[in-house]
């Protein structure tokens, strides 16, 4: 398969996977995380198809595509760890969140996921759910939406 093939079927199936989440927590209150904005991308998608719910982001820096530019409220800029940290200080909030974090190196991609679960099950509320690019510790791994094959992406309720 292709580079431009693979990086089609991963968007795909995170395109559907947080179609399929969004349905999933419909009746629940609280906010959606995105943890790694990067250009914006999954942003964009996740305030259009929520937009009754606040869509929060964490990431180390702030460049993403102009239109994508969350209000600074919104924005959660530093590593991860605190400003997770700070989040389930103000009480678990979360009920959909994205974690897309990396490196580009997979073993260090891994230990860093299960590093941050506990402080990631730690925002989300009762009956949420994590749509994750890497495995996570901690959480009920859920089968997600047909038409994904497995491991393409993983999908966990708190």
């Amino acid at each position: 398969m292709s580079r431009l093939d693979s990086m089609l079927r991963r968007l795909t199936a995170q395109r559907d996977g947080l179609n399929w989440a969004a349905e999933q927590v419909g009746s629940l209150n609280g906010d959606v995380l995105d943890i790694g904005l990067g250009n914006g991308r999954t942003y964009d998608h996740l305030r259009e198809t929520l937009p009754h719910r606040r869509v929060r982001v964490i990431d180390r820096v702030l460049q993403c595509h102009p239109s994508c530019v969350p209000p600074a409220a919104d924005f959660l800029q530093g590593e991860a760890r605190p400003m997770l940290e700070q989040l389930a200080h103000d009480a678990p909030s979360i009920v959909l969140a994205h974690y897309d974090l990396g490196f580009g190196v997979k073993e260090q991609d891994v230990a860093e996921a299960a590093a941050l679960s506990p402080i990631i099950a730690a925002v989300m509320v009762p009956g949420g759910i994590v749509v994750s690019g890497q495995p996570l510790v901690g959480f009920v791994e859920l089968a997600g939406p047909e038409g994904i094959p497995p491991g393409r992406y993983l999908f966990y309720r708190a």
